[in-house]
């Protein structure tokens, strides 16, 4: 990223880069920078509190430049297309968020850690909130700085491409067809290390796409460009397609939703995923 240069450079520094950035977003104009550096030198303060003081800017506003300088990207409400559930982009520094950065901390020390690189997010049922995790899950990952991508492998209800206002023609059940190839995965450009594979075309045999052999190539390739493939499957009351996808990826972390998943729900598919050789990594409680 190459800097704005205003119309009187800062001090080299920390305010320097500040300011530089507040230029490059449009928070400030160069006619603004000059009152902000007179004060800055009037007051000897930092040039975002100066800013601040002259009614330019805003806390969140230094916020999201500080994130920026710290390479920890997210989004001003209403700033994006993405869903404003997606509370990883919007609510970084919220409690919700925290417990995300303690899901990604234990599955990258008991999990990818061990040289695994693709993990599927489950849930049991429909409505569930699976898909939302994984989305939220897949940006926190990014933030980290890992190369992500996150695969949307329901191909009965997908859900990735509304979450983040993604419209791609072709996705993951056009590359397991042989009809589309890499350049089907869309790159989220707000955040700099995540990327997106969309369903892509809804196939009439959604469990048989994934149960083919070409999907193990695929898996192997995809691990091959990123740090993280994080895969949303279809609920696992849903079908087989669960068990095919976990299967390529050797470990589920299921999500469960409070007052609603059934114990002997997870206790089946638990049993399951073992008998096919699929590690259960751990699990969550959503309540949204």
């Amino acid at each position: 990223m190459q800097p704005v240069t205003p119309l009187s450079t800062p001090p080299r520094g920390a305010d320097s880069s500040i300011g530089g950035l507040l230029l490059e977003s449009g928070k400030i104009t160069p006619e603004n920078a000059e009152r902000v550096l007179r004060m800055q030198k009037e007051l000897g303060i930092r040039f975002g509190e100066a800013a601040q003081r002259l009614g330019l800017i805003t806390e969140a506003d230094i916020q999201q430049v500080l994130a920026r300088q710290f390479d920890y990207p997210y989004l001003q409400p209403g700033e994006g297309r993405f869903s404003p559930l997606l509370v990883a982009a919007y609510q970084p520094f919220s409690p919700q968020v925290e417990v995300l950065r303690a899901v990604r901390s234990q599955l990258m020390l008991r999990w990818f850690a061990r040289g695994r690189k693709s993990l599927v997010v489950l849930g049991i049922d429909s409505g569930d909130g699976a898909s939302l995790f994984a989305a939220n899950l897949a940006v926190v990952f990014s933030q980290l700085g890992e190369r992500t991508l996150l695969v949307d492998a329901n191909l009965r209800h997908p859900k990735q491409g509304e979450i983040f206002g993604v419209t791609a023609k072709q996705g993951l059940s056009d590359m397991l067809a042989g009809r589309a190839e890499m350049d089907a995965i869309a790159k989220i450009n707000a955040f700099v290390a995540l990327s997106l594979l969309g369903a892509g075309t809804l196939p009439p045999n959604p469990a048989e796409l994934l149960s083919r052999t070409s999907f193990g190539g695929l898996n192997t390739q995809l691990e091959a460009n990123y740090d993280a493939v994080i895969y949303d499957v279809a609920p696992f009351a849903t079908g087989s397609d669960a068990l095919a996808v976990a299967a390529r990826a050797g470990g589920v972390l299921l999500v469960a939703r409070k007052n609603k998943t059934l114990m002997s729900s997870i206790s089946s598919m638990t049993e399951q995923m073992g008998q096919n050789g699929v590690e259960v990594v751990g699990s969550v409680m959503v309540d949204f």
